[in-house]
């Protein structure tokens, strides 16, 4: 890669979807334009997320600061395995979205301004997973909570509106408790680079202000990942949204939340320290249990789904309340699989309601002979979120659930094995009503799905089978991945380097 392109390979990420949140703002009057211009960034944001993934994976950890000033002063971004690998899934999501919105997205929903907050979304989510600095990480959630509340409200339909108070509410309440945290933890040390805090926290003395720190930033995420027992409104407002937009909310927003955690409690604080592991472990056994008993009785399909989002985040969580290498690594693993599975599943959901105009179980059915296709496509991500050898999913339970074993928690591995079994239930149920079972109408009302629907779902489904069927690769990345990011002296090192890429490996 040349030398220019090192230098600037943390920018572009965010640069090109701003830059195309502003083009297709200046362009409100003409959605075809909107659309063209929104396609042709996404598959650039692809590109430049692939080449910041290829320059960590050969050179080691990338860091920007900009503005000239060094660190801890200046704005700090910072690339590992993990965060890079998060902004090319997010990127791959998004080009499907974008591809789902052909066909989906209404010349009203455009107008409302669907396409640069799509961006503006986009921009948010790349720039927290790229930050260096935890006060910019709050900025960043501001700008993904700007984007979300207007895509919620596309069409300003009551249920809508009352989804996104619900939302706005409980994430206003969440960023006050992330800021309190942020205000303890810089009284305490005086920065907010993460760097610098990684370096400064384990010199620095115990004290109540940082144990209620701690706590604060577990619970704050914890909202924003939709831990339990703090996700009631997830489900309450995710499927009052376009399904393009569940679908995108599905695949990240949660895993924002997720990843925030992760970083936070493995190079800032240590999971085994103040009593924090066994409050995870809590969070994650019934954030599993409520998920998938809130899904057990449910009849629109998107709420299935949007209670599967809490049950599997409870399997993610998992990972970091054991926090061994193995545990750790299986969450990396499980993060990546579940992205792109569960907006796939949305994307599903959007196809059954083309097809039968209903998202209601009870309503629908008849598929499996009209759509045998689409009952194909669905039955890829729906045994993958069971955990159905040897698709994805079952690599990802497999290696959360093994560490637990290992780890001196089988009881949570029982337990997430009896989520699994519960989720095939669910899965089964879609399948059943949806695509068994002859349609309860008198005269069956099919329409086609359009290519432009079923092709993002093929895309997807066919990420999960090579995930899947050779496991190996994706398990190598993890295993590293989590082993950068448990060290905080490569990290530290990387960002208080005198060159902007360091830290690289043979």
């Amino acid at each position: 890669m040349p030398e220019f392109m090192n230098d600037t390979a943390l920018l572009w990420p965010l640069a090109i979807p701003l830059a195309t949140a502003a083009i297709c703002a200046a362009a409100w009057a003409y959605p075809r334009a909107q659309q063209g211009a929104s396609l042709a960034g996404l598959v650039l944001t692809l590109a430049a997320s692939l080449l910041l993934l290829d320059s960590v994976m050969s050179q080691g950890i990338v860091t920007k600061q900009f503005g000239g000033w060094a660190p801890p002063f200046g704005i700090s971004f910072v690339a590992d395995r993990f965060s890079a690998a998060m902004v090319v899934i997010s990127s791959v999501l998004a080009l499907a979205a974008g591809i789902f919105a052909i066909a989906d997205v209404r010349r009203r929903q455009v107008k409302a301004g669907f396409y640069p907050l799509f961006q503006g979304l986009m921009v948010g989510v790349n720039g927290a997973f790229l930050t260096g600095d935890i006060f910019n990480l709050y900025v960043w959630f501001e700008v993904m909570l700007i984007a979300t509340l207007g895509l919620i409200t596309l069409d300003r339909t009551r249920a809508q509106l009352d989804g996104a108070i619900k939302y706005a509410v409980l994430n206003l309440f969440s960023t006050i408790l992330f800021l309190m945290a942020i205000g303890l933890l810089y009284g305490v040390t005086g920065t907010l680079n993460m760097a610098d805090l990684a370096r400064v926290l384990p010199q620095t003395e115990g004290s109540v202000a940082l144990t209620v720190s701690a706590m604060l930033f577990l619970l704050a995420f914890g909202i924003k990942a939709g831990f339990f027992p703090l996700f009631f409104w997830l489900p309450a407002s995710y499927h009052t949204a376009t399904i393009i937009v569940s679908a995108v909310f599905a695949g990240l927003l949660t895993k924002v939340g997720v990843y925030a955690c992760f970083r936070v409690f493995t190079l800032l604080f240590e999971v085994n320290d103040g009593g924090i592991r066994p409050i995870v472990a809590f969070f994650a056994a019934g954030t599993m249990l409520f998920g998938v008993f809130g899904a057990a009785i449910q009849w629109d399909i998107r709420r299935i789904l949007s209670f599967h989002i809490i049950s599997q985040i409870g399997y993610i969580m998992l990972g970091l309340a054991i926090a061994t290498p193995l545990a750790m690594a299986g969450a990396v693993f499980y993060i990546i699989h579940h992205i792109v599975v569960k907006a796939n599943l949305f994307f599903v959901a959007g196809a059954i309601h083309r097809a039968t105009g209903t998202y209601d179980l009870r309503k629908a059915g008849g598929l499996m002979k009209s759509s045998p296709l689409l009952a194909v496509l669905f039955l890829i991500p729906a045994l993958s979120l069971a955990g159905i050898p040897p698709l994805s999913g079952f690599w990802a339970k497999f290696m959360v659930i093994d560490a637990s074993f290992r780890g001196d928690m089988a009881w949570i591995g029982a337990l997430a094995l009896f989520v699994g079994l519960l989720t095939v239930f669910s899965m089964s149920k879609i399948w059943i009503e949806a695509f068994w079972k002859t349609s309860p109408r008198k005269v069956a009302r099919v329409r086609a799905v359009p290519v432009a629907m079923l092709v993002p779902i093929a895309a997807l489904g066919l990420i999960t089978l090579a995930i899947g069927f050779n496991p190996e690769p994706l398990v190598a990345f993890a295993n590293v991945a989590a082993a950068t990011m448990t060290d905080p002296a490569e990290f530290i090192a990387a960002v208080f380097a005198e060159r902007q890429i360091a830290g690289a490996t043979p």
